[in-house]
């Protein structure tokens, strides 16, 4: 092309000084200085209702962004059928927050990953199922049996753990099977395993099926139970803390929500079963809310140390922790201190 101005004709010179005044004037209304909307931020989380308030505060902020004329939409929901998934695309910045396993991020951050606990997510919520037909009422008849757990960084197994030492046990007496969630009800149908524990709604989609029951819940065993919480990397608390405050204004609002009664669950059920999140049979993820209604709850999303402090010490006595990890090397309280009361209009 020529590099000499004289060289270009006059019609296109005064195209190119129209086209910039144009630009300096009306930004996006030419091609030449056209800002890109900005993309939202992907929370990752998996289809299990231990995660529920994530996909209704995404819902509730696009709905208040609607209502206030905003286009654009601030994070959205990204589904993950499996833990090690989930924790590489944190890991890697392919995703810069995700609900995830609260000892696993003990582990990441006491290697160097910047991570950052800033928010629960539930409370309760996970089940031990074995076959209706089966003769297990003890953990002690579980003995020599298949048993699937999410993962080792699973709160689920420090559960399984608590309920084997109960009786004297130790995860030695049985056989531990890592599975995918979604695939455990399937494996105990096909008695590929004898048990498994895991988050709902996997457990209630067998119940409700008639070929498996709860062996225990930790609604029943352990009310304080937390598993889920809300992750981010350190760069987004640094580059957009506005917006990871108003992530956790969402979670927690969410949560209050869901503990308000019968209609909001309706509503959470009609929301969580869609395409765009858990893609589920509504029936399954509402026997979860109804089964009893404190199969999971949602309403106290406070973060006490004390229950990190416990969790941390059942890890490593489960070998999942090789040390001790700081709090505030993992947690950062200020975004729950900060909270801003939401209103969720859904």
């Amino acid at each position: 092309m020529p590099t000499d101005r004289h060289a270009i004709p006059k019609q296109l010179q005064r195209r190119h000084v129209l086209g910039a005044a144009m630009a300096a004037v009306l930004p996006g209304v030419t091609g030449i200085a056209t800002a890109a909307s900005p993309k939202p931020i992907l929370v990752g989380g998996l289809p299990v209702t231990c995660n529920l308030t994530l996909p209704v505060a995404c819902v509730a902020k696009a709905a208040a962004n609607a209502r206030a004329g905003i286009t654009t939409v601030d994070y959205e929901y990204s589904k993950y059928n499996g833990w090690p998934e989930i924790k590489e695309s944190l890991m890697t910045g392919r995703i810069q927050a995700a609900y995830m396993l609260a000892p696993l991020v003990m582990d990441l951050t006491d290697k160097k990953i910047p991570l950052k606990i800033v928010s629960l997510g539930h409370r309760s919520g996970a089940v031990i199922m074995v076959r209706t037909d089966s003769t297990h009422k003890r953990f002690a008849d579980l003995k020599g049996k298949r048993i699937a757990i999410p993962s080792r960084f699973a709160v689920d197994f420090l559960f399984l753990r608590k309920m084997l030492a109960r009786e004297g046990m130790t995860p030695k007496d049985i056989e531990i099977i890592e599975m995918a969630p979604p695939d455990m009800p399937a494996a105990l149908y096909a008695k590929a395993v004898d048990g498994y524990c895991t988050g709902e709604p996997f457990g209630a989609a067998a119940q409700r099926a008639g070929y498996a029951r709860p062996l225990s819940m930790t609604r029943d065993e352990w009310r304080n139970y937390i598993c889920c919480v809300l992750t981010v990397r350190e760069e987004l608390i640094r580059d957009n803390r506005p917006l990871v405050q108003d992530l956790v204004n969402h979670v927690q609002a969410a949560g209050t929500w869901l503990d308000k009664g019968p209609a909001s669950r309706n509503k959470a059920v009609e929301i969580a079963s869609g395409r765009k999140f858990f893609n589920q049979d509504p029936n399954i993820i509402r026997f979860v809310m109804e089964n009893p209604a404190d199969r999971v709850t949602y309403g106290d999303l406070r973060m006490i140390r004390a229950e990190f402090d416990e969790l941390m010490k059942l890890s490593i006595e489960a070998g999942t922790l090789k040390r001790p990890v700081a709090y505030e090397t993992y947690v950062d309280e200020s975004f729950v201190k900060g909270i801003k009361p939401v209103n969720i209009t859904l």
